[in-house]
């Protein structure tokens, strides 16, 4: 008997709070209402903005890139770009910082515009 009991408070607790969460996000997305309230209407999420930048340049890949493509990433300069080409091939981007031809910093403002597809 008391099994039965904790077992079913167990899934009333389930319930309320899926009904919770339910509720709170069904208000969240839920459209005004026509505006008769006094509630201002929820803020839209925040969206992802890419590193900046990141729009004007095409992925590159860094084991086909020339020294020109590479030095116009942000924080790269012609020196690192050499250190680049002599190290290739790569089989990840995440080389870069592994052989520390790129410091973190610098690989995060580059992440998202670097690819390195199989030569």
């Amino acid at each position: 008997m008391k099994r039965m009991l904790g077992i079913t408070l167990s899934a009333l607790v389930l319930v309320l709070v899926a009904a919770v969460a339910f509720a709170q996000d069904s208000t969240a997305t839920a459209p005004p209402s026509g505006g008769t309230t006094s509630e201002a209407p929820a803020k839209a999420a925040p969206k992802h903005h890419p590193a900046k930048g990141a729009a004007k340049h095409a992925m590159v890949d860094i084991n086909s890139a020339s020294k020109e493509d590479l030095a116009k990433l942000p924080g790269l300069s012609d020196e690192i770009a050499d250190k680049i080409i002599a190290a290739r091939p790569f089989k990840s981007r995440m080389e870069l910082v592994a052989k520390k031809i790129v410091t973190r910093a610098q690989f995060r403002k580059i992440r998202t515009m670097v690819t390195a597809k199989p030569s």
